[in-house]
């Protein structure tokens, strides 16, 4: 317990700091500079990024505050457009799809889809257990574990049915998008790195206990682990990943009649609640 005289310290401090910062906006990113330009974590936007990086180039450096060169960014911009299907079965692009039959803006339609997408089950917030996974398998084998031991780990810390992220699907077995993403990597002159060699042995053992490979998910875990980004720097840089897919859903259903996108009847419903009961006569 603190006593009196150091909470009021510890007051006071917070105080100060706070009063150094008021009414004015900190940021250690950027910002534009009249007359001086507008900056990105030391580079100069209109000087050194527009028109000379790429768009990617230049998400990333805002997401991370790393500038890659422009063969890994041209890598993530594939698998961006692996992972952004208009299919408006996904639950995501679902929300995007009521958002045009409803007849919202397409922005608040793609915004909202978006966030839907950060879920644990689909989307990006899988990539922060599935990266932080595969990291945490390479220390492990470094310090002589096997693949077969780091499952037997990853299993047993299971409270339910046994699983590691990146390594199952919900819908259908397999994924086709690796191979794609597997040869957008050799034209771009990637080789399999250490944590994507784990990856594929770990792989190669699922497939022998429950039938069950890598997915997307853990192939960009390893192969981004393998440039040397962090799980929160893969969250960060793939926030929108969704937002492609959401749009055009927003639009098939936008040039549609509005409101007839999955239409239900009342009996379409599973009711499982009360019964039916007669409302009393008011007085």
């Amino acid at each position: 317990m603190l006593s009196n005289d150091k909470v009021a310290q510890q007051q006071a401090t917070i105080i100060a700091d706070l009063d150094q910062r008021r009414g004015k906006i900190i940021s250690s990113t950027g910002g534009w500079f009249p007359g001086k330009g507008v900056f990105s974590h030391g580079y100069s936007m209109l000087e050194e990024l527009v028109g000379e990086k790429t768009y990617f180039q230049i998400l990333i450096l805002n997401a991370t505050g790393k500038l890659v060169e422009k063969p890994l960014a041209d890598w993530i911009e594939a698998l961006y457009g692996c992972l952004s299907w208009p299919d408006p079965r996904i639950w995501c692009n679902q929300i995007g799809a009521l958002a045009g039959a409803a007849r919202t803006s397409v922005m608040s339609a793609t915004a909202m889809g978006s966030l839907a997408a950060d879920s644990r089950i689909y989307g990006v917030l899988p990539l922060l257990e599935s990266v932080t996974f595969i990291q945490q398998a390479r220390i492990n084998q470094q310090q002589g574990l096997t693949p077969a031991q780091i499952i037997d780990s990853a299993f047993a810390a299971c409270a339910g049915k046994p699983y590691i992220m990146g390594y199952r699907r919900p819908i259908a077995k397999g994924d086709e998008r690796l191979e794609v993403m597997e040869e957008v990597g050799r034209k771009l002159g990637f080789g399999v790195g250490e944590h994507m060699l784990l990856a594929y042995e770990i792989e190669k053992d699922l497939l022998q206990r429950i039938d069950e490979g890598m997915n997307i998910n853990g192939y960009m875990s390893a192969f981004l682990a393998d440039q040397g980004f962090t799980a929160d720097e893969c969250y960060q840089m793939f926030s929108m990943l969704v937002a492609s897919g959401v749009t055009a859903c927003y639009l098939d259903t936008y040039k549609r009649p509005p409101e007839t996108f999955l239409p239900l009847r009342c009996n379409d419903i599973d009711y499982q609640g009360a019964a039916k009961r007669p409302v009393p006569d008011a007085d």
